[in-house]
């Protein structure tokens, strides 16, 4: 078979070892013959591709990003998108089509799979919050990362006698956020599924001072939300700028900054904030990552091979499975009450209310 392959969305840690894996037992174990299609979908728009062969993949398992890199660029924007994507695909011969990529990119996959296109997905979102999958690849290096710029930031905190805020990605969940939040030892931890209270956060580090602790770490994910009498809009995320990409989002990011001057107004207590941004996507996978990013790829061209187009390869209780693309796509995974749970158990309880993730 002709299997062509694109990676769409955000770059995260692991793409290089899924396009390998696909490759290496197409190759091996199929006979099988790969064209890339580079930019996500914009090379298939373009008619932007290369050549895949084991000499392209040799030596990239560890390399972060994509070589045949991403954007987002969503083709049902276009009025006959579609229509080109079938039209490349027929003109480079392709049979079958393996889209790496997120709840975006899989959307496109799964309106091409209406038209017919054989189409298998795989899940890559660095937020984890993919539907009908345990894990993405991508999450454990930033959740390693997050976890060491925490390690770090907590020295200097303590020497200063300062409050450190951290933002982190996590636009509709707070799976970075929590899983670094409680491996980095944080104080608070704010996650986009519960509102918080601006006033609850104050009052907590107050507390935690008065008890002879004189520095405190928060994290913060990119979208969680502030409470009315910060942001008019109630349980709006704050926005960069006005614009969206083609799938409608808007670029998050300032909270970190929003929070640290709140704090420090309602404490009095110096407050810094530290940015992650764009290093939380950036370097070599974690073995983790490596391991499932192979076994997702291992898993996608089988399923070309058994004729499961339409659907996504997933990973559910540590097994590969195959689920339907549009189960995929269905809505956002959030963060889990038991997760939650977690990080309310070993943070310190100080005020008698409910807290929405502070404590």
């Amino acid at each position: 078979m002709r299997v062509g392959i694109l990676t769409g969305g955000g770059d995260c840690p692991g793409l290089n070892a899924v396009i390998r894996a696909v490759v290496r037992k197409g190759s091996f174990h199929y006979e099988d013959e790969f064209v890339g299609f580079l930019e996500g979908w914009r090379g298939l728009l373009e008619n932007k591709a290369m050549p895949l062969d084991l000499s392209n993949v040799a030596g990239i398992l560890p390399r972060g990003g994509t070589i045949l890199r991403t954007s987002r660029t969503n083709p049902l924007k276009r009025p006959d998108g579609v229509d080109k994507i079938i039209s490349t695909l027929s003109q480079h011969k392709v049979d079958a089509l393996v889209a790496i990529g997120g709840d975006d990119t899989l959307s496109v996959a799964a309106k091409l799979h209406e038209r017919n296109v054989k189409v298998i997905g795989v899940p890559k979102t660095i937020d984890n919050d993919l539907s009908g999958t345990d894990y993405c690849f991508g999450f454990d290096t930033a959740v390693n990362v997050v976890t060491e710029a925490i390690d770090r930031v907590h020295t200097t905190a303590e020497a200063h006698n300062r409050v450190m805020v951290v933002e982190v990605m996590g636009r509709d969940s707070g799976w970075i956020a929590i899983h670094s939040g409680v491996a980095g030892g944080a104080d608070v931890i704010l996650i986009p599924e519960i509102p918080f209270d601006i006033e609850k956060v104050a009052e907590k580090i107050r507390l935690r001072h008065a008890r002879g602790r004189y520095f405190s770490i928060v994290v913060v994910a990119e979208g969680a939300k502030f409470s009315a009498d910060v942001n008019p809009e109630h349980g709006a995320p704050i926005v960069q700028d006005m614009g969206k990409d083609e799938f409608g989002h808007a670029r998050l990011g300032g909270i970190g900054n929003i929070l640290a001057r709140e704090i420090e107004h309602r404490t009095g207590f110096e407050t810094r904030t530290v940015v992650l941004g764009h290093v939380q996507r950036g370097g070599s996978p974690s073995a983790f990552d490596r391991m499932l990013a192979t076994r997702y790829g291992l898993g996608a061209i089988d399923m070309v091979h058994r004729g499961e187009f339409g659907c996504m390869v997933a990973l559910r209780a540590n097994k590969i499975v195959s689920i339907p693309l549009s189960d995929a796509v269905s809505k956002s995974r959030t963060v889990d009450q038991e997760t939650i749970d977690v990080a309310t158990g070993i943070l310190d309880k100080l005020t008698t209310e409910k807290e929405a993730v502070e404590g």
